[in-house]
């Protein structure tokens, strides 16, 4: 498994990384790992307002359809619209395949920093 460690990561397995006064959100490693072999990605509208802890979306693959839990509270200011045709980008990069960016940034205290982040898998493991 890969843990960048200039990223946070939440329990719910979305990753952070914050550009500015913008955060892009993705999921990790982990995530895509469990999830199998991703087929569709239900994208949320720039905009929308999304609060942390709350789904803003979801991924189905072929094992299930799991929740994107938002990490932080704030509004859609970017969609990964790339998605829509390639979900898979989200298994071969991701890292690279944001799904998210959000701005006006609040609640970012549970955020975990790598080796938190990387020790709270091992326990789900």
């Amino acid at each position: 498994m890969n843990y960048p460690a200039e990223l946070k990561y939440s329990k719910d397995h979305e990753w952070i990384k914050m550009e500015g006064d913008v955060a892009v959100i993705g999921i990790s490693d982990f995530a895509q790992d469990a999830l199998g072999d991703v087929v569709f990605v239900n994208l949320p509208q720039e905009g929308d307002a999304v609060t942390a802890g709350e789904p803003f979306g979801d991924v189905e693959s072929v094992k299930a359809v799991s929740d994107l839990v938002c990490p932080v509270t704030g509004t859609i200011c970017a969609v990964n619209e790339e998605l829509a045709d390639s979900p898979e980008n989200l298994n071969s990069d991701p890292y690279g395949a944001w799904i998210i960016k959000v701005e006006g940034v609040a609640g970012q205290e549970e955020l975990l920093d790598a080796a938190a982040y990387e020790a709270f898998c091992a326990e789900e493991g």
